[in-house]
């Protein structure tokens, strides 16, 4: 299953995005990468790790692909979570993407997780769990074209 979803991602990365040098406001996006993302652990901010993603600036398109969300994570501690806690996402970059999905991987398994207000909750079963946070930038004014997308990785342990 995790090697259907590296995949996946390749394929939604190659695919995924836009390189339109006509827009010369590049619908406010900048940098020329996508920008940090950190999870919100009750007090507590934790970073995630950049992965695969394609970024639009200044009319300059450029894809990076990385491994999957457990294998970038191989060598990170887990952090400790309580069953059920919420869990935030903390982007400080304007404009906001405007699609998101989380997908939670464990050693047998993959699912979609419904994220609501940037939040979700950690499972109540005790484990090891991975994470992949996918967001869009997609276009207002032309459908299914992406002026940028991004893939972060976590891994959390609920204890």
């Amino acid at each position: 299953m995790l090697k259907w979803f590296g995949l996946l991602l390749l394929v939604i990365n190659v695919v995924g995005c836009s390189n339109h040098s006509n827009n010369s406001n590049n619908n406010g996006m900048t940098g020329n990468k996508p920008p940090k993302t950190k999870i919100e652990v009750g007090n507590k901010s934790y970073e995630t790790i950049l992965g695969t993603y394609c970024w639009n600036h200044e009319g300059k398109g450029e894809c990076v692909d990385t491994a999957g969300p457990v294998e970038l994570l191989k060598d990170q501690t887990p952090i400790s979570v309580h069953p059920g806690e919420k869990i935030t996402f903390k982007m400080n970059y304007e404009p906001k993407p405007n699609e998101i999905h989380v997908e939670q991987m464990t050693e047998n398994n993959s699912i979609e997780i419904p994220v609501t207000d940037n939040s979700f909750y950690a499972p109540n079963e005790k484990g090891i769990y991975y994470y992949s946070y996918g967001v869009w930038w997609m276009d207002e004014k032309e459908e299914n074209v992406s002026n940028g997308d991004a893939f972060y990785a976590f891994v959390i342990k609920v204890e």
